[in-house]
């Protein structure tokens, strides 16, 4: 057989989401004053339903969307930059977003970003329970511990808990709503018996007496089971402890990173530490954020791409970065070497930032140019096939799994991506047919008939009710409820 005959190799489709916040203007520094951006319609529900449809109908898997529950005021010690300049300012739930787009689509999943610092387990997880049920089965959930300190000062703290604290609370949520989700409701609780009147067996609905360091939740869960039960679960944290939380909770991973020796190596450390806690190798799959600058040609996309950095502002970038690595870095001059500093914020962002050339210096100013469009994340410019070919080249030597795509100005990146990008990769085999009958996106990122968590998870050994044995200090009439 001549080599130009042999078979060529099925390619995995990437997995692919449209990556936005409920703001203004997200990860690009600025880019709201283009005037082609749309974004400052991010208050009308017509944006988020137009923005679902075309991510359907353009081949995404979903839309994930990020969340903040404070100002972003490390920046000179005031929200006032944040604000002047739309750096993620102001902002609003992505929870609420979901029933609309939802009602509007039929394929397309949403990741909601929701932080276990400041919720309650008990009414999140009937939160998720009910999106679930709504979108059929199309929910996940990206666990956070949030980083704001302004978070903390309006949400009932004197100051953020510690960097590893936060992960321990995550741990006892998480634990929380697995019983809640997996082990309260049986699978045949929910009869419905017209005849007899009755249309749930007490019987098979358990209390779940959990009595923590963080929660005490001593009965059966509010709602009845969805369709996936427990959402699809993205984790974002890299940091060390982010990772022992991820290899033990995620089913994906949203990974930063500027380079792919970084990303590959944080992959390599979760993938281990999940198999040694039990979980097959592929029980987790990983995505990182790009942006792409695309059009006809490559020099075409050059030139948009230069046209986008006029509109950036220097004065928004470190506002963002600021707030993403909980450095105050108005106190530095734009030549000043960045270098890393242990902040109790999210520590993945400073350590991508100063490992992106081993060889290079970064200063302030640098960095600041850099999060211009894209934010922190690797912005690739060009046409169809000099696009595709590097987000084929990221994913061999990262063994990424897909993508969350930002934008500089939307709707205009996802509609240029759509375009351009789409169809190169349909031909290469990267993008995932649409099935006949809608599945559930545990089902579209873990394979068809997958739409509960793997029995490997943690929150599958929860399923066993009998597990839940009253707590000794929980009140005895509390227990019997």
């Amino acid at each position: 057989m001549s080599v130009s005959s042999q078979p060529i190799a099925a390619k995995k489709p990437f997995l692919l989401n449209g990556f936005g916040m409920a703001v203004v203007g997200h990860v690009s520094a600025g880019l709201w004053r283009h005037p082609d951006d749309r974004a400052d319609t991010y208050t009308s529900i017509d944006y988020w339903i137009g923005l679902a449809r075309l991510l359907e109908e353009g081949g995404f898997d979903g839309l994930f969307l990020a969340d903040a529950l404070g100002h972003l005021d490390v920046y000179a010690g005031t929200p006032d930059a944040s604000l002047r300049t739309a750096a993620q300012s102001p902002v609003n739930d992505p929870l609420l977003l979901v029933s609309a787009m939802a009602a509007a689509t039929r394929h397309l999943g949403f990741g909601i970003t929701v932080s276990t610092t400041y919720e309650q387990p008990y009414l999140l997880a009937r939160k998720f329970t009910t999106l679930d049920h709504l979108t059929k089965g199309r929910i996940a959930w990206n666990v956070v511990t949030s980083v704001l300190e302004s978070a903390a000062r309006n949400l009932g703290l004197e100051r953020q808990i510690e960097h590893d604290e936060r992960y321990d609370r995550a741990q006892e949520f998480v634990d929380v709503a697995y019983k809640l989700w997996e082990g309260s409701w049986e699978e045949d609780a929910v009869i419905r018996d017209r005849q007899r009147g009755i249309y749930t067996d007490p019987a098979k609905v358990h209390a779940i007496h959990h009595r923590g360091t963080y929660f005490t939740v001593p009965d059966a869960h509010l709602s009845e089971p969805s369709p996936q039960r427990t959402p699809l679960l993205y984790q974002a944290g890299t940091s060390t402890r982010g990772r022992e939380f991820a290899a033990g909770n995620a089913e994906v991973v949203f990974l930063g990173g500027t380079n792919s020796p970084s990303i590959r190596r944080r992959i390599e450390q979760i993938r281990s530490r999940a198999v040694e806690l039990g979980r097959a190798p592929d029980a987790i799959k990983f995505i990182t954020a790009i942006s792409v600058v695309t059009a006809a040609t490559d020099e075409e996309a050059e030139a948009k791409y230069r046209d986008y950095l006029s509109y950036t502002s220097v004065e928004a970038a470190l506002a963002l970065f600021s707030a993403w690595t909980g450095v105050d870095w108005s106190q530095y001059p734009l030549d000043h070497p960045i270098e890393y500093i242990e902040t109790n914020a999210g520590r993945s962002a400073l350590s991508s930032l100063t490992s992106i050339d081993a060889d290079r210096r970064w200063t302030v100013g640098d960095v600041a140019d850099y999060i211009g469009v894209g934010g922190i994340h690797p912005t690739l410019v060009g046409g169809p096939k000099k696009v595709a070919d590097a987000l084929e080249r990221l994913a061999d030597e990262t063994g990424i799994d897909g993508f969350n795509l930002a934008y500089a100005i939307s709707p205009g990146s996802f509609e240029d991506f759509i375009r351009f990008i789409v169809p190169e990769l349909r031909q290469r085999g990267r993008i995932r047919e649409r099935p006949a009958t809608p599945v559930t996106l545990r089902e579209r990122f873990q394979g068809e008939g997958q739409r509960r968590l793997r029995e490997d998870h943690r929150g599958a050994s929860f399923r066993d009710f009998t597990r839940f044995v009253p707590a000794r200090d929980v009140p005895a009439a509390t227990a019997a409820e």
